[in-house]
């Protein structure tokens, strides 16, 4: 499982989501899909995750609320 969701603590809160055992897996699923890299390529999302935060953080954890809220 990836390692980069301690850092992604603030922006998952701003959010509204709450990380468990049990959707941890679903959830980085999402921030892979919202970032355009193939699931499972951790260093890659995470590099991208990095940059749109820098970019605007706000608007990244506004996308993750959206895709968590419309998961089906």
């Amino acid at each position: 499982m990836t390692g980069y969701f301690r850092h992604l603590q603030r922006v998952l809160e701003k959010a509204g989501i709450e990380v468990t055992k049990e959707n941890k897996q679903e959830i980085d699923k999402i921030v892979h899909r919202i970032v355009r890299v193939e699931y499972k390529d951790c260093p890659n999302t995470w590099k991208e995750v990095k940059k749109r935060i820098a970019d605007d953080e706000d608007h990244f954890a506004s996308k993750l609320k959206e895709a968590w809220n419309n998961r089906a």
